[in-house]
Parts: structure tokens; sequence; C-alpha cells
């Protein structure tokens, strides 16, 4: 449908409220955050590790996706750097995501998480998937992203003290 098809169809109160404010706003390639950054950019230590918790499900909220986001930045900082996934969590490892066919987007940003989770591993990033949190939610673990390791459920926990001893900064997320 080409524009003035659009505007020939809105009403004379939606012009005028169209009219109201420029859009977009701003010209592609505006600085919207400035570059003034507060705090040194750090990077890591000798033997320093960085170890993520990820609960919450792709698509579902940001929560997944900011999570091995951040843990990239943390592993291409020097930090040696895992990320866990667990409950429904579990469910952002799997290779088998896909409309109509297997790899294939339903909607842009349908493989986000997986293509992230891929560079993640090819960096030499660790990525571990709670078993218990496949089946509970109907998953299979042969179908995890390759390079992902499977954990017994009894492991999360052990996993937060390895890390914890290691001294390793701990980001902890978790959508109900």
């Amino acid at each position: 449908m080409s524009e003035s098809a659009v505007t020939t169809e809105l009403s004379e109160i939606e012009q005028k409220s169209l009219s109201e404010i420029p859009h977009p706003s701003l010209p592609e390639g505006t600085s919207i955050y400035g570059d003034t950054k507060v705090f040194p950019d750090y990077k890591a230590e000798d033997g320093e590790t960085y170890f993520t918790l990820v609960h919450g499900i792709a698509h579902e909220s940001s929560v997944s996706f900011v999570a091995v986001l951040q843990a990239t930045r943390a592993l291409r900082k020097g930090f040696e750097t895992a990320i866990y996934f667990y409950g429904p969590g579990s469910l952002n490892c799997l290779a088998t995501r896909g409309f109509p066919t297997v790899g294939n987007s339903a909607f842009p940003g349908e493989h986000n998480i997986n293509n992230q989770l891929k560079t993640f591993l090819a960096e030499g990033g660790k990525v571990f998937c709670c078993r218990f949190g496949l089946s509970l939610h109907g998953a299979r673990e042969e179908d995890l992203i390759e390079g992902v390791i499977p954990t017994h459920p009894l492991d999360v926990q052990d996993a937060l003290i390895h890390y914890a001893r290691k001294g390793a900064i701990i980001n902890s997320t978790y959508q109900l």
C-alpha cells in the first residue's frame, strides 16, 4: 500500500495527531545514549570468572537474551565465563526451534538466542543445561545446540557453589 493511499484513508483528526510530532524525531545514526561511561571498562584479571544462571524463557522476556549478551561481553573482557540454564530457561538451549521447519524463523528474531549462544560457545564460553528443566517442559536432550553440556538436576546448586568458591562474579536471572 502506498503512503498516499494510507494518508487518504485517515480522518482529519488522525492526520492532525500524526503531524503534531515529526516522525522519526531523530535521524538514523543519532546517539541517544551519549559517550560518557561512568564506570571503567573493566577487563578480567588472571583467573577471574563470570557465571550466569538463567531461569527465563526465550521470547517471553528479555531476561534470557540480556543474560547471554552480558556473559558474552564478560567472555570478551577475558573472564572464564559459563552460563547455566535451568527450569524453563533450559528451553533456550534447543536447536530445534523454527517454523515451518527447524531453523526457519517464523518471526524476526526467533533465532536470536540460538545465534548468540552459538557465538558464545564458538568464542570459548561454556553452556550448561539442566536435564530436568528440559524434560519437565517436554524438551529432549538430543535437541540441544551443539556444544551445550547437559547436567543433572542436582548440579544447579553445586555449580553455583563451584563458581562462588572460584570467586566468580555471579549474575542470576529469574523469571516466574
